[in-house]
């Protein structure tokens, strides 16, 4: 299985008077725009999810939209409390490897710094982290599901790396 593990793209401000309620933060135009073409170039070299799986608040859902709406599978988009700030790895493992079973290729979009924490988790089991820059993606693959340091890093990349 690869597992694609994002940061949500570029958000308005937190403390935003706009957006009192963090939850309904959203993207920003340029964010939008910006990880649409980070998802339309990581398309064209393989990335196709069968699945995304967001934290429900606002600007991770959209993150998992404009991968859904971008990717040629068009993957369904399923919301898990596992993903929100402060995520429960070990319940979102559990889910994965229950309900997404049929699935090779599976897209977690949560927050920062919880996907650093994922990603290492996977990779080395350690409690350190990766830092993942906003719209960040990284593919970790696994022989079967994803299990704490058994995962193997395939490729990260940000918008600078990718030129967008």
């Amino acid at each position: 299985m690869i597992l694609y593990i994002i940061r949500h793209a570029w958000a308005g401000h937190a403390g935003d008077p706009a957006w009192p309620d963090d939850f309904q933060r959203p993207l920003t135009p340029d964010g939008r725009k910006r990880f649409r073409r980070m998802v339309e170039i990581l398309a064209g070299r393989g990335f196709n999810p069968e699945l995304v799986v967001t934290s429900p608040l606002v600007r991770c859902r959209q993150t998992a939209e404009v991968v859904a709406d971008a990717v040629a599978r068009q993957p369904g988009v399923i919301e898990r409390d596992e993903l929100m700030p402060g995520a429960d790895l070990d319940r979102l493992l559990s889910w994965t490897e229950s309900e997404a079973v049929s699935f090779e290729r599976i897209a977690w979009v949560g927050h920062a710094p919880d996907v650093g924490a994922i990603a290492s988790e996977l990779l080395s089991g350690s409690g350190a982290w990766l830092r993942f820059a906003k719209g960040a993606v990284a593919a970790i693959d696994f022989d079967r599901f994803p299990e704490p340091g058994r995962g193997e890093l395939h490729w990260m990349v940000t918008a600078k790396v990718l030129g967008v």
